[in-house]
């Protein structure tokens, strides 16, 4: 075995624990293009957001100047329940594999939730409990952000109505429940509860469901709830800030050991993960400070970053949210019943889609049943099961490792490994058993959903 002082898992004490949360957009020369209301096609204004959002989360959201905002201490204590997270060398991966290449993840998969979404989750019910409201309501793809959000609004006393993908809803019956124990109500979207819900099943009958849908759905409930907000796990720009405690944690245990990263990978669905993994690093590439080559990682079935256009487009299917300037399939589009449920949505973060436009960043798609393969193989090697939405990060990550095995280079390679697989056994049933497929739209399918997106100039 390798004898290298780097430990095989860093910790950070709590004291070196971040205080405030990362504002990407603060360093950013192009800021990302605003939302627009869709009735005036004008930029969103905060007393338009009020009635879908919380108060200070509307202020996070519109910000693009302050650097960084003060994480509140009733937040922090909450963060020590299960952070900091370990940052872990892959040296048995490392080996196996026989690449010179040095390969570090950070797993955020250490709390009951099983993934990175309780670091927004917490924040978000913290405010809602601030601004003195009853619940709130949200969606879920895989599960993950639905079952954290339980748990935040279980700490703070507060009602969480979820919609869950169908698809998933079906395929991941245990996270349900765990939802459910945190006494969350969970809802297979599309339903017959909203107007939005009966609308897409008349149009769509049979649909196993999209992220789209599901937002559709809980804004619809939340505007016509009394005392109650919308909150979403992904994409928004106020979702991104809060998850920068992954990548701050992670760039404090690399820099203990004086270790600068060469290539930074990240899976990508609507952006939490990857825009937090990445924020500190991108900060410094963006100030002139340092480069890195940053990888996204998305699903074939989905490829908004690869396969999407930039433009404004709606953030739901039901088109009663506002429109987000970013690299999108079309808010009708609806994937396969793919099993990385988080990763199942039709758009992608507007900050990152600015920075992938500018040329900061790389996006590459990979096929479902190689995704697997490399869970597999990790599984067996790190002893960590993954959730089918890292594993697409552990695809990149090993083909990177391949790569310098050919060429000789010790590259550093940082990836995140956002949480655990323990409820997406359904999926892994599939693998095994041969029956997954590798579903992926055709150019024709997807010219027809762009042909959809709005007239915005």
């Amino acid at each position: 075995m390798k004898t290298e002082k780097i430990p095989y898992k860093i910790y950070l004490s709590e004291s070196e624990m971040p205080t405030a949360w990362y504002n990407l957009r603060a360093d950013m020369k192009k800021k990302p293009a605003p939302l627009l209301n869709p009735a005036t096609l004008q930029p969103m204004k905060a007393e338009e957001l009020a009635g879908v959002f919380c108060e200070d989360l509307i202020a996070q959201e519109l910000d693009n100047d302050t650097p960084f905002f003060e994480i509140p201490e009733e937040i922090r204590s909450f963060y020590k329940m299960y952070r900091p997270a370990p940052l872990v060398r892959a040296y048995c991966l490392e080996e196996k594999l026989g690449t010179p290449a040095k390969i570090y993840y950070k797993f955020e998969g250490n709390n009951t939730s099983g993934s990175h979404k309780l670091n927004s989750a917490i924040a978000q019910a913290y405010y809602a409990k601030k601004q003195g409201l009853k619940g709130v309501t949200t969606e879920t793809g895989a599960g993950q952000w639905g079952t954290a959000l339980s748990m935040a609004c279980s700490y703070f006393d507060l009602d969480c109505k979820v919609y869950m993908v169908k698809c998933s809803y079906e395929q991941k019956p245990f996270r349900r429940e765990v939802m459910r124990t945190y006494g969350a109500s969970v809802t297979p979207s599309p339903s017959m509860e909203t107007e939005v819900g009966n609308k897409i099943l008349a149009e769509h009958p049979g649909t196993t469901g999209s992220l789209g849908c599901a937002i559709s759905e809980a804004v619809e409930k939340a505007v016509t709830s009394d005392g109650y907000r919308y909150v979403l796990g992904s994409v928004l720009n106020q979702v991104l800030l809060h998850q920068s405690v992954i990548g701050l944690e992670t760039k404090t245990a690399l820099d203990k050991y004086g270790i600068k990263p060469d290539i930074i990978i990240g899976c990508a669905g609507g952006g939490s993960n990857l825009g937090g993994l990445i924020a500190p690093f991108m900060g410094e590439k963006l100030r002139g400070e340092a480069d890195y080559r940053i990888i996204a990682v998305e699903p074939a079935s989905c490829p908004s970053f690869t396969r999407g256009v930039y433009a404004y487009d709606f953030c739901d299917t039901g088109k009663v949210c506002p429109m987000a300037k970013m690299y999108t399939l079309g808010c009708d589009f609806i994937p396969s019943a793919n099993h990385a449920g988080g990763l199942r949505y039709h758009g992608m973060s507007s900050t990152l889609s600015e920075l992938y436009d500018q040329g900061l960043m790389e996006a590459v798609s990979v096929k479902q049943t190689d995704v697997f393969e490399a869970a597999e193989y990790f599984a067996r090697i790190e002893g960590i099961l993954p959730a089918p939405e890292s594993s697409h990060a552990i695809r990149v990550a090993i083909d990177e490792a391949l790569k310098c095995k050919e060429t000789g280079e010790e590259k550093t390679i940082v990836f995140g490994l956002t949480g655990t697989g323990y409820f997406d056994m359904v999926a892994y049933e599939k693998f095994h058993d041969g029956e997954m497929s590798d579903y992926i739209p055709t150019d024709e399918e997807l010219k027809a959903y762009r042909a959809k997106l709005p007239k915005v100039n």
